[in-house]
């Protein structure tokens, strides 16, 4: 299973989650959806046009949004 986590890289939950994952050895991808407008509307796609960031998804499933409780913004919102 290969896990897709969408975010920026000046939220810092997208950071504690990129860490969480790195903590567990699970396999990831990573997108900066401010920096790659095709990531950006995957992910908008898959999250009903929510910006929030932190977004893992599994399988073309999102398995969370934000990161225990807490997101930043993005994508121009």
């Amino acid at each position: 299973m290969m896990l897709e986590l969408y975010g920026t890289a000046s939220c810092p939950y997208t950071a504690q989650l990129r860490e969480d994952l790195e903590f567990r050895h699970e396999s990831f991808i990573e997108y900066d959806v401010e920096c790659d407008p095709d990531a950006l509307a995957r992910m908008l796609d898959l999250c009903e046009g929510d910006h929030r960031v932190p977004v893992l998804v599994s399988n073309g499933q999102v398995l969370q949004i934000g990161y225990e409780g807490r997101g930043c913004y993005a994508g121009g919102v």
